[in-house]
């Protein structure tokens, strides 16, 4: 009976460090999804801006003297927003930075468009106009939760599996940091856009 304690004790420590394994991945799975979901709510945010942009350049259009270039501009940088693609279970931060670099990029001809749109009254009363420019802010301000949204719940990841002892099982289970969501620089200072439409 002796000979077979050690065999006892190794099979029974051999049980327990599966059953820990099997409890520290049951704990991130969900959290790993959760940042995913998250992830998704973030680009269906910035995809709910990228859908306003033919209605809004749609409109402008209705108005001949109305600059051709700046709409092409926003056309373009919308189609090379939207081009980019992250997989929500692998977000890097080069991947991140290559996806608010596209977004940027639009936020700024839309800055232009907007900046433009204030040499037009006629455009600016169009109801349709105001309607979509007030769903425009809407969803910047929608983007802006989401993002910070995403960061939590990174984050709340991010710690876990930093954390003694998970730290030892998560590296071995394939289970890496998310990227965050960063402010690009200068993002501090407020871009000069008004969105004053006049009396009626």
């Amino acid at each position: 009976m002796k000979k077979w304690i050690p065999i006892i004790i190794i099979l029974g420590l051999v049980l327990l460090a599966g059953a820990w394994f099997a409890s520290v991945n049951n704990k991130l799975v969900p959290m790993e999804e959760n940042v995913a979901s998250q992830w998704a709510n973030v680009e269906s945010s910035y995809q709910r801006r990228a859908d306003l942009i033919p209605n809004i350049v749609n409109t402008a259009k209705g108005y001949a003297e109305f600059e051709q270039e700046t709409l092409v501009q926003v056309t373009e940088a919308r189609s090379k927003a939207t081009s980019i693609q992250i997989d929500p279970t692998n977000i890097t931060p080069q991947q991140l930075e290559q996806f608010q670099q596209a977004q940027s990029g639009l936020t700024s001809a839309l800055s232009r468009l907007l900046a433009v749109f204030e040499r037009y009254p006629d455009l600016k009363a169009n109801e349709n106009f105001k309607e979509l420019i007030n769903e425009l802010e809407r969803t910047e301000n929608r983007i802006n939760v989401e993002r910070n949204r995403y960061n939590e719940v990174a984050r709340d990841f991010n710690s876990e599996i930093r954390l003694f002892p998970t730290n030892m099982a998560a590296g071995i289970l394939g289970f890496d940091a998310k990227a965050y969501y960063e402010a690009e620089e200068g993002s501090e200072n407020a871009p000069d856009v008004e969105f004053d439409f006049g009396e009626e």
